[in-house]
């Protein structure tokens, strides 16, 4: 990132370079004229700071503001990802007693009237001798007849029972269950069994609800779960919620959809002199840089600066108002030469999108530069002797 006033002065400069070179081997008297241009050259490309190899100036450059990684910015808070609570709506929900629901299959049984109880045969499954909650909420029972059951309890339903068939029955002895559920809640994403869950006489809860589900562990984001309710969704960061003390489980209802993203998009990348640069997935809140760094295998001792450990965060979708009031992306700089810088960047949290990036040492650049250019130099000497030899 250089200003541009530097960068034009350096076009000059290079092109002044290039002119005397052709002038050399149009005109040139030999070798000794062509090896001067480029002494020349290399001293131009040297005083100007063209050596190769990424770096970043400490101020603001392009819109884009410097913070440094220090012990006060790391107390302050800033960086830290905090936790949002979940609304009372959501925590404060406990289910009342079942209500049946379209969909549901009821078990009735009836004492000493197995005809009553088993139409079927008392050979053939419960769900064969159940009774389906048709999808207008009714079901139909021999010397009852058609009733809307929907959203009676089965307490309410065993007596409503009890009373009709004491019409034809002496002291009818009647017992409802349920076998098979209407009301479910469906899983997407990132689970290992996406098959609904029915919502029964026990109540089900997020956390019984992804442990039947299981959890692909490898692709999951854990920080990302959404509970879509009555046309709402609410963000639940499961990694948080169970390392934190005194958070209770979330009760599910009828209707309800969880839904488990992927991580692949939840990534952060780092570059520059470190063991293998690559992109990270994670699938918790945040990742710490220490945690990034280390997985990369940490800095490269040979070509590494260690004064030169940037975190580069661009704008979200948040943040657009801030981006367009003149606030860019901003560039976070940790001096590394120390081991106890690695205690300040285990405290500094990574976002999704991050750039981490390690810049390389001086000698590295001078070293890069020569390899680039002394096949420069050959192919120089070549033109030269061609031309001596045209000249003779």
């Amino acid at each position: 990132m250089q200003p541009n006033h530097l960068v034009a002065e350096r076009a000059s400069r290079l092109s002044t370079v290039c002119s005397s070179f052709s002038s050399t081997v149009v005109h040139g008297n030999g070798i000794q004229r062509v090896t001067r241009t480029v002494v020349v050259a290399a001293a131009s490309l040297l005083l100007a700071g063209c050596l190769t190899g990424q770096s970043m100036s400490r101020g603001d450059q392009d819109g884009m503001r410097m913070v440094e990684i220090t012990p006060e910015f790391v107390a302050s808070g800033d960086n830290v990802n905090a936790m949002q609570p979940l609304p009372a709506e959501l925590t404060e929900y406990r289910p009342q007693s079942y209500e049946i629901q379209p969909g549901d299959t009821l078990l009735v049984t009836v004492w000493d009237h197995p005809e009553l109880t088993a139409p079927a045969g008392t050979q053939q499954s419960a769900a064969s001798n159940g009774r389906l909650v048709y999808p207008d909420g009714t079901m139909f029972y021999p010397y009852v007849g058609t009733l809307k059951v929907q959203g009676m309890t089965i307490e309410e339903l065993r007596r409503t029972l009890t009373s009709r068939l004491s019409k034809y029955l002496r002291d009818p002895q009647v017992d409802v269950g349920v076998s098979g559920n209407g009301g479910q809640v469906v899983l997407e994403g990132a689970f290992t069994n996406t098959a609904p869950q029915g919502v029964s006489t026990v109540p089900l809860t997020v956390s019984k609800a992804v442990g039947t589900g299981g959890i692909n562990v490898e692709q999951a984001d854990l920080s990302g779960l959404t509970l879509i309710r009555d046309g709402r969704r609410y963000n639940i960061d499961l990694d948080r919620l169970n390392r934190q003390e005194g958070s209770g489980d979330i009760y599910l209802k009828p209707g309800d959809r969880l839904y488990l993203p992927f991580n692949d998009r939840k990534q952060v990348y780092v570059l520059g002199e470190v063991l293998r640069p690559q992109a990270l997935t994670f699938k918790t809140s945040d990742m710490s840089l220490t945690q990034a760094l280390g997985r990369v295998g940490g800095l490269n001792q040979v070509t590494s600066n260690g004064d030169e450990v940037y975190v580069v965060r661009g704008i979200d979708a948040a943040n657009l108002a801030s981006q367009r009031s003149g606030n860019g992306a901003t560039v976070y700089h940790l001096r590394a030469k120390s081991a106890s810088s690695f205690a300040l960047a285990s405290s500094f949290s990574l976002r999704a999108g991050d750039v981490v990036f390690v810049g390389p040492a001086g000698i590295t650049r001078w070293n890069r530069f020569l390899s680039q250019l002394l096949p420069l130099s050959g192919i120089i000497n070549s033109a030269a002797n061609a031309q001596n030899n045209f000249t003779d």
